[in-house]
């Protein structure tokens, strides 16, 4: 079955077979989007005018679907567990979200309670409420929030969250279209004053995925996610070196599944198809399609 039928045609059923052949209980996906209705279908209609952020690409919404069955979906699935990463675009937006989010937790126990931030006066008052509230991962997007991640403001937050321990799913790649302060440089100084950051990153840090690499070389903490890398749609414009297959072998321990389900351009089976077909090996598939989050989160 081609992968571009599958969205309405047995998916579920071609993505059990998927992780069941693996030998694995399910699927853990750290990047997937849950958000308050009003602000994704504002996403939603950012995608469908093509607009700068997304380097005007055509980009139709496959799960353009009401949050109850985007949960079932997932479940569906077999994804075990999933986040629900939600981002302010400005100032003031991140403690409002962060509340929306307890709640989404609160009542969808299969989704790590997703936290965000915003360089502004009270983060890290905000980000240590979350914390204490039992936030388990916090999403960072550096180009549609347009600020510098090694910001001032932030970097007691960024100290707070390293010695708690909690993850940062961070979209700080230039892709699909560069921001003023995306890149690999300003992380590279938000993680010379934090090494023990644990950051994600997100999309495998397209298109700089050779210097992201660099990072989790250097530091034990830094992880990326395979969010839309090595699919179709990415690889005709922002393509992974093949050249860095064996890097993305050697760091097997530390490369997470991500889909941005929902709204992502092909069905949620052609990310598991774009892993497959990197012939890194089963053992290589289990860790990021489950293992790797399952011990980074304790699910």
């Amino acid at each position: 079955m081609d992968d571009r039928d599958v969205a309405s045609n047995g998916e579920a059923d071609e993505i059990r077979r998927f992780w069941g052949g693996l030998g694995l209980p399910g699927l853990i996906d750290v990047h997937t989007h849950f958000m308050p209705e009003r602000v994704l279908h504002k996403v939603w209609d950012y995608f469908d005018t093509n607009g700068p952020l997304i380097g005007g690409l055509g980009w139709p919404i496959t799960y353009r679907k009401e949050e109850a069955e985007r949960t079932a979906l997932l479940r569906e699935f077999g994804v075990r567990a999933f986040t629900a990463m939600l981002y302010p675009h400005k100032p003031g937006m991140a403690r409002w979200l962060n509340g929306w989010a307890a709640d989404f937790a609160h009542r969808t126990p299969d989704c790590l309670h997703t936290a965000t931030l915003h360089p502004e006066p009270d983060v890290e008052t905000y980000v240590r409420e979350a914390v204490e509230a039992g936030a388990r991962v916090f999403k960072a997007h550096v180009q549609v929030g347009a600020y510098d991640p090694a910001d001032e403001r932030l970097q007691r937050t960024w100290g707070l969250l390293a010695e708690a321990g909690v993850p940062v799913v961070i979209h700080c790649g230039s892709g699909p279209a560069p921001g003023k302060h995306t890149g690999p440089e300003p992380i590279a100084r938000v993680l010379a004053r934090h090494p023990k950051l644990r950051l994600i990153v997100a999309h495998m840090g397209m298109p700089e995925y050779e210097e992201f690499l660099d990072l989790a070389e250097r530091y034990d903490q830094v992880r990326l996610d395979t969010t839309m890398a090595f699919t179709d749609f990415t690889e005709g414009f922002m393509p992974f070196p093949r050249r860095a297959l064996p890097r993305l072998a050697a760091l097997g321990d530390r490369i997470l599944l991500g889909s941005d389900f929902p709204s992502i351009p092909y069905p949620y089976l052609h990310q598991l198809h774009a892993l497959e077909r990197l012939d890194l090996g089963p053992e290589w598939l289990r860790a990021v399609c489950h293992d790797n989050a399952r011990s980074l989160f304790d699910v």
